[in-house]
This record gives C-alpha cells, sequence and structure tokens, in this order.
C-alpha cells in the first residue's frame, strides 16, 4: 500500500493540482491585496516647439534626449469586496483540489485493497478447482473400469466425462481472470507486470475490523472528500458571486510616481526632481448587460453547485448504506458457506473412515471429496466477496472514521455581497 502511494501517477497528478492552485492564490495574493512597484528607466529622443505653448522664440531649440529614471506605485482599493471574494473563491479552489488528492489517496487505497483481495480469491479458487477437476478425473477413471466390467451403464460414464470437461472448461477463464487481476495490481503499485511479487495474498492473511458501523451515520459521512471537495466548489461559486457583483461598483485606484529627468543620463542621480501622486475612479456606465448578465450567470452557477452538493451528500448516504447492505448480506452468506463447508469435511472424514473399514466404494469417497472441494470454493468466494465489500465500506465512509472526531453540519458558504 505505501508503493501505491508513493509512486502512483494518478496522485502525483492530483498532488500538482494542488501546487497549482496554491499557487495561484499566492500570485493572486500578492497582486490584489498589496501594491504593485515598478522601477521604470528610459531615454526618450524629443524635440519640442516652444510657440505650442504660446512661448515665442527667435530661434527653434535642436532635439534633445531625455532620461527618466523613476518609481511607480499603484494600488486598487477594495472598497466594494471584490478582491476579497476573488481570493476566497481562490482558497475554496485550494480547498478542492486538497479533497480531491485525498479521495485520489483514498480510490487508489481502495482498489489495491480490491485487487489484491480478487487475486487471492481468484488463485484459491484455480487451485481449488484444479483439485476438484484431478478427484472428478479419478472419479472417471474408476467408472470407467466399472463400466468395462459391466457395474454401470455407458450413461453414468458419459455424464462423468461431461462433468469433468465442464470443470475443465472452467480453468482458462479462472486463469485469464487471475492474470488481469494481477496485472491490475501491479499498475496501482506502479510495477510492471513482471515486477509484481510472485507470492500472492493469502484472504487467510486479512483480519476484518473489529469495529464497523451498523448505521447510516450522517457525521462519518461528512468526512467523505468527494462530500468536502463538492461543498468547496459551492463555496466558490458563493465567492463568484461577490466578484460579479462588485464589478457593478466604482474602483478606486491610487497611483504615484516619483524620479528624476534628465537630459543627461549622468545627471540622473542628482536628485528627484519630477513626483506626481493620483487618485482614478473607474465606474462602469455601459456595457451591452454584460455586467448584469455575468452576475445572473455566477448565481446560476451558485444554485448548479448547491445543487450539486445536494446530491453528492445523498449519493454518499446511498453508498454507505449500499455498503453496509452488502457488508450484512455477505456475513450471512459465508455463515452459510462455512456451515456448508463444515458439514461436508465432517462427512469426508466419515466416507474416509467408512472406506477404511470397507463400508463404501472408492467411488463414495470420491464423491464426497468432491463436495468437500466444492463447498471449499463456495466458501473460499463468500469470504473474499466479504473482505471486498468491508473494504469498500471503509472507502464509503471516507476513511479516518475510527480515529478522528465527527465533523460539524455543513453550514451554507457566506453569502455572495
Amino acid at each position: 500500500m505505501r508503493q501505491a502511494l508513493q509512486t502512483s501517477p494518478t496522485l502525483e497528478q492530483a498532488r500538482a493540482r494542488l501546487r497549482q492552485a496554491s499557487e495561484d492564490l499566492n500570485a493572486e495574493t500578492g497582486g490584489r491585496m498589496l501594491p504593485s512597484v515598478d522601477a521604470k528607466l528610459s531615454a526618450t529622443r524629443q524635440k519640442v516647439d516652444p510657440a505650442a505653448f504660446g512661448v515665442p522664440v527667435a530661434e527653434q531649440p535642436p532635439p534633445f534626449t531625455l532620461y527618466n529614471a523613476s518609481i511607480d506605485v499603484s494600488y486598487t482599493l477594495d472598497v466594494f469586496g471584490g478582491n476579497r471574494r476573488a481570493l476566497e473563491g481562490l482558497a475554496a479552489q485550494v480547498d478542492y483540489q486538497a479533497h480531491e488528492l485525498q479521495a485520489a489517496r483514498m480510490s487508489l487505497a481502495a482498489n489495491v485493497v480490491t485487487a489484491a483481495i480478487r487475486q487471492a480469491d481468484l488463485n484459491e479458487r484455480l487451485a481449488g478447482t484444479r483439485e476438484l477437476l484431478a478427484a472428478q478425473e479419478r472419479q472417471q477413471d474408476i467408472m470407467r473400469q466399472r463400466q468395462l466390467a459391466g457395474g454401470i451403464s455407458q450413461a453414468d460414464l458419459r455424464n462423468q466425462e461431461l462433468l469433468v470437461a465442464q470443470t475443465r472448461a472452467t480453468l482458462p477463464p479462472l486463469e485469464y481472470q487471475l492474470a488481469q487481476a494481477t496485472h491490475q495490481l501491479a499498475a496501482y503499485l506502479g510495477l510492471a507486470p513482471a515486477d509484481l511479487p510472485s507470492a500472492p495474498l493469502r484472504l487467510a492473511d486479512l483480519t476484518l475490523p473489529a469495529d464497523v458501523p451498523v448505521g447510516v451515520p450522517s457525521a462519518l459521512t461528512r468526512q467523505r472528500p468527494d462530500i468536502l471537495a463538492a461543498e468547496a466548489l459551492w463555496h466558490q461559486a458563493s465567492a463568484n458571486v461577490g466578484v460579479a457583483v462588485a464589478n457593478q461598483y466604482p474602483q478606486f485606484t491610487l497611483t504615484a510616481s516619483f524620479g528624476s529627468q534628465r537630459t543627461r543620463v549622468g545627471d540622473l542621480s542628482n536628485g528627484l526632481n519630477v513626483w506626481s501622486l493620483g487618485l482614478g475612479l473607474v465606474q462602469p456606465l455601459f456595457h451591452g448587460g454584460e455586467l448584469r448578465a455575468r452576475t445572473r450567470s455566477a448565481q446560476a452557477a451558485y444554485d448548479a453547485a448547491a445543487a450539486g452538493y445536494r446530491q453528492t451528500v445523498l449519493d454518499g448516504f446511498r453508498q454507505v448504506a449500499d455498503a453496509l447492505r452488502a457488508v450484512q448480506t455477505d456475513g450471512d452468506a459465508f455463515q452459510a458457506s462455512d456451515e456448508a463447508w463444515r458439514r461436508a469435511d465432517e462427512a469426508e472424514r466419515i466416507a474416509q473412515g467408512r472406506y477404511q473399514a470397507g463400508g463404501i466404494s472408492h467411488l463414495s469417497l470420491l464423491d464426497s471429496q468432491r463436495q468437500l472441494l466444492q463447498t471449499r470454493i463456495a466458501r473460499t468466494a463468500a469470504d473474499a466477496a466479504r473482505h471486498a465489500d468491508t473494504a469498500a465500506l471503509l472507502q464509503a465512509l471516507g476513511g479516518g472514521w475510527w480515529n478522528e472526531p465527527p465533523a460539524m453540519d455543513a453550514t451554507t458558504p457566506s453569502d455572495a455581497p
């Protein structure tokens, strides 16, 4: 599991997206909340006509080069909260990517567990089927000898041959499914199929959790990353409404500049001789209805995000309820399969004793062994389903429910201004 979490390209992609969202927030925070300061240096070749300014001169001055060195400062006042809501939306995007990363981790962990369980299940079912086939073939050989001796009919032998052929036909699909499960597990671990360790996991090595919720816990489903991600998108949509509304109001910008203007570059260091201070205002008057339409669009996106959040919560409840029901059903199925296997094992031991005492034929003993193998295969499948559905339940609960305090109830994102 540790190897999968460290080498998965899917997680690497999710981590990169989280870093991107974080740096976008950092960039916009500096650009929107702090003044911008720029240093400028320029040289301009000019020719001035004093007469254009009402200054009569006897002779036109020659062209000259004007050198300018200045520091320019500008800052946009966040009077109506547009910048604050924009940063709030970017912070919500960071939260969304963080929850997506957690969801990817949980999905990968669940996939690794499921693939390992499936590999173990198929490996044990394949081994059991091969043993069953061997027992059926031994039974077939005995029946063939009895048919030649006139002890049974040819129809009985043909039925046994059909049973052997049917069992043999199940081997190739099982072998292919086992290869698929092995290849899938290798992909989850970031390995080539040939590099996967040859010793597969055994179902007997797995232990089910001691405490698993038996109801649909609303507080626990609040830990699901998909619900938290949907809430972050809802929050972001709320912030976007605030940005759209703020764009309809005036924007105030403070500007300042100070520097030196000289006709010789060497004189720029002689001190400051030019400066300016200013306050700018931009009030949208007519944009063809664009700003109001964008506000309505943002409000519609907010409504869509709210509906998406509610649907995600409902899906979470459904998935938890389905997983709980599956675990309960699997428990009953495993108990029934385990009981059948124990009965078959007991019957096989009795048959062994009777055969050794001469009470039954070898054919009857082989039949009891065949039944034991069949019940063992069924028990293995039921055990694998129980483990796989338990892993699905832990994923549906969002993970970490066994050692984290219950999350607070979801609250509506702050209303847009």
